[in-house]
């Protein structure tokens, strides 16, 4: 069998995963922003403690299955948020903290926006915009060349067009599968409901 039928052929998923499509977007030129009002506010979250940022982090992605910070090893997840090119900020609603923000310029002349969320009941009022101008404006540092991020199946379905709109553009799509992690306990099995759970 020749390999472009080989891709062709749909792929079993095994029992206890979940598939997901990853889509990259990049920008290259820093873009000139409209002004976009919210009643949200930002602060910079020096050094954030990682029991702390992992229940903001379970907050923001547990309707996706947002995991990857969950399977990650405390100190490995420390050893992230404390590096100084890791840029931490949350955004509040007066005292309450309903999402964050966070910028990875650990690789030079690059920043990717690593992370970009509000818990869901913040959703839908047009905070996003805001958020992703405050996210361009810090990420467009003087020696910045390239600002990217990814999204993926298990994200919101708006997260996609939303980036595109906002200026990114695809690079790169890739297939991915893991366990699902309601099953390991990672997440409740009541997370994400419009994934099916096959066990």
């Amino acid at each position: 069998m020749e390999v472009a039928d080989a891709l062709r052929l749909p792929q079993d998923v095994p029992r206890g995963h979940v598939a997901t499509i990853i889509t990259h977007l990049e920008m290259l030129d820093k873009p000139l922003l409209p002004p976009v009002q919210s009643n949200l506010s930002l602060e910079r979250w020096e050094k954030p403690p990682v029991a702390d940022y992992l229940a903001l982090f379970r907050a923001v992605g547990e309707p996706w299955l947002w995991t990857s910070r969950l399977l990650m090893a405390s100190i490995d997840v420390e050893e992230i948020l404390h590096d100084p090119a890791t840029e931490v900020h949350l955004v509040r609603d007066d005292d309450a903290a309903v999402g964050f923000i966070e910028l990875d310029f650990r690789q030079s002349s690059q920043c990717e926006i690593g992370f970009f969320g509000l818990v869901a009941r913040m959703n839908g009022q047009g905070h996003g915009r805001w958020m992703m101008n405050q996210a361009l404006k810090m990420a467009w540092q003087d020696d910045i060349e390239r600002v990217w991020l990814h999204t993926c199946t298990q994200d919101s379905p708006r997260a996609l067009p939303f980036y595109r709109q906002n200026g990114f553009h695809i690079f790169k799509q890739q297939l991915d599968m893991m366990p699902d992690p309601r099953l390991s306990g990672h997440l409740p099995e009541t997370a994400a409901p419009h994934v099916p759970i096959f066990s």
